[in-house]
């Protein structure tokens, strides 16, 4: 079969970009690493409730740091403890969360707020919650049968 060398130079090019992009996205994914980006401590997930935070969930008030609240969430099968939160508007809040069984979802409808929990690994994200009103709190990863019923609540007080 027979090619025209422009055909030849598209090939080429097309092949080459496609093999350099792939070598770059290579050597990025080894140099940062496998683990999740907010994951920066990790728990044995067979005995969440022995460490702290987790062996008390729920709201925090807290001195001398940058955020108002600690808010600490425990998740597992089909289950987020505690089940409703109520914080005051315009509150820096800290949310950490782990879960025990697999991996879940943590998205607070309305927000911006969107984690994904791994077995053992602690995850976190501050915000400020500047809208008052309740928010539904879901999991936005399969989980298993009763995935669907799995929700929590965050209520923002004047």
């Amino acid at each position: 079969m027979h090619m025209h060398k422009y055909e030849k130079w598209w090939l080429t090019l097309g092949t080459s970009s496609l093999v350099l992009f792939l070598v770059i996205l290579g050597i990025s994914a080894f140099h940062q690493g496998h683990e999740p980006p907010s994951a920066k401590a990790y728990v044995d997930p067979e005995r969440v409730d022995e460490y702290k935070p987790f062996n008390e969930p729920g709201l925090h008030k807290v001195e001398g740091k940058d955020w108002d609240y600690e808010l600490v969430f425990v998740a597992s099968a089909f289950y987020y403890d505690p089940g409703v939160v109520e914080i005051p508007k315009d509150s820096t809040l800290k949310i950490i969360a782990t879960t025990k069984d697999v991996i879940h979802g943590f998205e607070v409808a309305g927000t911006n707020i969107n984690m994904m929990l791994e077995p053992g690994y602690i995850s976190e994200y501050t915000t400020t919650l500047d809208q008052a009103g309740e928010f539904l709190i879901i999991c936005n990863e399969y989980c298993g049968v009763g995935h669907h019923t799995m929700k929590s609540m965050i209520k923002v007080v004047e």
